[in-house]
């Protein structure tokens, strides 16, 4: 018999979450302020409230589309005199819950706040403001000979990303948003628009407020405007695909080849689920076997040279059809194929939604701790699949669930339980990317524990003394 689940790991109960409703007053004065862009239309509320999680539609009571920092710092300073909830909302790519209104209040909607502000080539540093996505970024500064990497797979927003503390494919090689964030503007719980950090690669004055804000998931103030790292574009770029017998084959690959000190640029795993999902949803013929999908980054000589490494790893697992992507419209096609997985995956389903959920460890402990996730996945009969950064020891087990079946949920929750507390005892964290939200709040104290959630608190109560900014969220209460 099963036993039963932790708290923590029922998360689609809300019930505990009370709405706090917003006085007409308020609503009167974002009117009279916004006109036709405060939204309370059914339509609109929806869709800023929910995302690409399972928890069901919680919207928020107003959507506002600010275009400058002082439309934000306007929406957060009425929301504090009448203790109303603000979230922020950027494209709606969250998959934990982060952009659900638990408590209503208003949506603070930034994706009108698009416009890349500097370029400072010779620095190699660009300011943008929040609702700036990472493609859009790109392709902006594609002529500087300069890009960002930091790669999540959806297009999201560049303040989104840095409120999850985002990281993707290019991590291993590149660091997260916490590495690429230089600075930041941010209105705070009184909207206030405060700054933090400069344009300078290190500076030790003060507390370092950048980082603080940096996977913060709007519970501390709303970022506004983002300094971030860019990088040269390489000389050469090459990517590779090659088919292993097991996914453990797979991953012993990858730790050899950081161990080694390859400074590999990306090293993605596929299972054969999402292979087969990706096939048929981009017309690719890959090979349905568990696949690393590779990229190398630097001179023609350096890239060769890392690319015969690492294939010569692969040999010795068994590893073969390594086949190269040379070209940029070779290695488009690929890349593109892995970040539509999660919609590919969602149509070999009818009806149903994906749950997905990451961990991170130490990567010697990695093909352990994927293995046993698989052997459990197997024996629960419910269809997933399975991606992977795993160059840096993070991956990906999502589950096509039907929606509308409790027993479904219910054992999907407990594999992530199980998952979870995994890596916990590996010594590695409850989320490598996705962040806390809704959904992974009692492993934040299972993983921190109880003094270091204590911490945590007490710096949100000492910004946030209302608690308005995204409540419910990180922390239960």
């Amino acid at each position: 018999m099963n036993a039963p689940l932790p708290d923590h790991a029922l998360p689609h109960s809300l019930t505990h979450l009370q709405p706090r409703p917003m006085p007409q007053a308020m609503l009167a004065a974002l009117r009279a302020r916004f006109g036709e862009r405060c939204s309370t239309a059914a339509a609109v509320r929806e869709q800023h409230g929910r995302d690409e999680s399972t928890y069901p539609v919680t919207p928020p009571e107003a959507v506002v589309f600010c275009e400058s920092n002082e439309d934000v710092a306007a929406v957060v300073a009425l929301a504090a005199a009448h203790a109303v909830p603000v979230i922020p909302f950027g494209v709606g790519s969250s998959l934990e819950g982060h952009l659900l209104a638990v408590q209503g209040g208003v949506s603070i909607d930034l994706s009108r706040m698009n416009r890349v502000l500097k370029v400072h080539a010779d620095d190699l540093t660009a300011t943008v403001q929040a609702g700036v996505t990472r493609e859009q970024l790109n392709r902006e500064i594609r002529d500087t000979g300069l890009f960002f990497p930091i790669d999540p797979g959806a297009n999201a927003s560049l303040g989104g990303m840095a409120a999850t503390r985002a990281s993707g494919t290019n991590a291993v090689r590149y660091g997260t948003m916490r590495e690429n964030v230089l600075g930041l503007t941010v209105v705070t719980a009184a909207g206030e628009l405060i700054h933090t950090g400069t344009r300078a690669k290190k500076s030790a004055a003060g507390y370092d407020l950048t980082r603080l804000f940096v996977g913060s998931e709007g519970t501390l103030g709303v970022m506004t405007e983002i300094t971030l790292k860019l990088y040269p574009l390489p000389e050469a770029v090459s990517a590779a695909v090659c088919h292993f017998p097991s996914i453990a084959a797979a991953v012993r690959t990858t730790i050899q080849t950081i161990q080694m000190g390859v400074p590999i640029a990306r090293c993605e795993l596929l299972d054969a689920h999402a292979i087969r999902a990706v096939n048929r949803h981009s017309r690719l013929t890959l090979r349905e076997a568990p696949m690393l999908l590779m990229e190398f980054h630097g001179s023609e000589a350096s890239v060769q040279e890392q690319a015969e490494t690492v294939q010569a790893l692969a040999r010795e697992q068994g590893g073969e059809d390594f086949q190269w992507a040379r070209t940029p419209e070779e290695r488009t096609k690929l890349w593109t194929a892995r970040h539509q997985a999660y919609f590919a995956a969602l149509q070999t389903r009818a009806g149903c939604r994906c749950q997905s959920t990451d961990t991170c460890v130490p990567i010697s402990h990695l093909a352990e701790s994927i293995d046993e996730s698989i052997r459990e996945a197997e024996a629960s009969g419910i269809p997933y699949w399975i991606v992977g950064h795993v160059g840096d020891g993070n991956f990906h087990l999502s589950y096509l669930l039907d929606p509308s079946d409790p027993a479904e949920l219910a054992a999907v929750e407990r594999l992530n339980v199980q998952m979870v507390q995994r890596a916990l005892r590996l010594q590695g964290t409850c989320t490598g990317e996705h962040g806390i939200g809704l959904h992974k709040m009692g492993y934040l104290v299972e993983e921190a524990g109880e003094g270091a959630v204590a911490m945590m608190r007490s710096i949100k109560q000492a910004l946030d003394p209302r608690n308005i900014m995204n409540p419910g969220k990180v922390f239960a209460a």
